[in-house]
């Protein structure tokens, strides 16, 4: 591994950890920024001579600190200078704050961090971008390839959300124990967001693709912070599993392969056994909530060798569950499939008629409806299905395989519709 690789891979893993304790040294999101940034460019400048320190974040939060320090006072010269005893002794600094890292401060710092970056008063497409930016460390270019947008939008994007982020005035004292609750909650959400938008891109953009591996870094980091956390657990092991269909998805030429269809030899099995352990021990726990709910729904299909073997009776049970822990029109809508396998098409089609309304802009609902139609024969109504999934596509991908589905409505049809 070259001098420049490792670096970055140190630079990579200390950076929320760094970031966060700058964040809270300075409370300004661009300050603290800026501060990492002249310790990154440091790092790559003495680490290959000097080696790496003994705690690459303690180091890269000590030199950007005094960076910082150092940037504040050019901008206000009129402010008294820090004590010089504060930033004159590297080494007996950073012993200090790797000793102090191992506390509260750690947890809080980076919390704080993914807190702020999915601050509600920011849209989605926010949060993620300034997620991906602040936390994750992507550049502009890449996040923008990934939402197709210029570069320029993009930084316009971040930009915007970091001052509506400075105009909120997020709190920086340490969170008790029922705030920090929450704020896993929702940064929780932020992560499976960023998740979803990799996974929904499938491969024809190889930037957004890359998000589902971003997201699943960004969950095993809770999990080192937060290790008793069994929902932290449940929403890893969610994103595990899901990811670790990736290359059995789609075909050579981008299309969507159902799963039923996918070739299982090309499931990740390492990376399901991991999420597998991972979800005993969330279970372990007896606190059910969402993401364990629907992590063991993917684990059944995981366990499942051919798609005959699927336990669809306890995919119905678990999402039984899910309706009841988090009631949603989604949810229902995806029982439907577990439904059609137990008690067949009709029984799925009554199940999601009472939704129709509350999903009528929801891709999927017009997808599955359409599907299960052709299945009981009714071809003109799924024929009208498909042509409103077709216009609420979100992906060429979803839009070609709809059109593989009105392809086979078309040569099954009688000639009277």
């Amino acid at each position: 591994m070259t001098d420049i690789a490792w670096i970055e891979l140190a630079l990579t893993a200390a950076r929320p950890q760094a970031l966060g304790a700058l964040l809270r040294y300075f409370r300004d999101l661009d300050t603290a920024e800026e501060a990492f940034q002249e310790a990154c460019l440091r790092a790559i400048r003495t680490w290959p001579e000097k080696g790496a320190p003994r705690d690459p974040a303690a180091w890269l939060i000590f030199v950007g600190r005094n960076s910082g320090i150092d940037a504040v006072r050019k901008r206000s010269k009129n402010d008294p200078l820090p004590e010089e005893a504060a930033f004159s002794d590297l080494s007996d600094a950073e012993n200090d704050i790797a000793d102090r890292l191992d506390n509260s401060n750690y947890r809080d710092d980076i919390l704080r961090l993914m807190f702020i970056c999915c601050h509600p008063d920011l849209p989605n497409t926010q949060q993620i971008a300034l997620a991906l930016r602040i936390v994750s460390g992507l550049t502009v270019p890449q996040i923008a390839r990934a939402f197709l947008v210029s570069e320029a939008a993009m930084e316009q994007r971040i930009t915007r959300a970091k001052a509506r982020v400075a105009k909120a005035g997020v709190p920086f004292e340490t969170p008790g124990a029922a705030e920090r609750a929450e704020r896993l909650g929702i940064v929780s959400a932020m992560i499976y967001l960023v998740f979803n938008e990799g996974y929904s891109a499938g491969i024809t953009n190889p930037d957004n693709a890359a998000f589902c591996e971003e997201a699943i870094r960004l969950g095993r980091l809770l999990l080192r912070i937060f290790p008793a956390e069994p929902e932290i657990m449940g929403l890893t092991a969610l994103m595990m599993l899901q990811h670790s269909r990736a290359r059995a998805r789609f075909d050579g030429q981008g299309q969507i392969i159902l799963l039923d269809d996918q070739d299982r030899n090309l499931w990740d099995r390492k990376l399901i056994g991991e999420a597998l352990v991972l979800l005993d021990k969330a279970i372990r726990h007896r606190q059910p909530g969402p993401y364990q709910v629907q992590a063991a729904i993917s684990a059944l299909h995981a366990r499942a060798a051919r798609p005959e073997d699927t336990d669809w009776k306890e995919i119905d049970m678990l999402y039984g569950l899910l309706e009841r822990i988090q009631p949603s029109p989604v949810v229902t809508l995806n029982r439907a499939v577990a439904v059609s396998k137990l008690d067949g098409p009709e029984a799925a089609l009554d199940l999601i008629a009472p939704l129709a309304e509350k999903l009528d802009g929801y891709f999927y609902f017009h997808g599955v409806r359409g599907g299960l139609l052709m299945q009981v024969g009714r071809h003109g109504e799924a024929r009208v299905a498909f042509d409103r999934a077709i216009a609420l596509a979100n992906s060429p991908a979803e839009c070609a395989h709809i059109r593989q589905q009105i392809d086979k409505l078309g040569a099954v049809a009688s000639p009277v519709e």
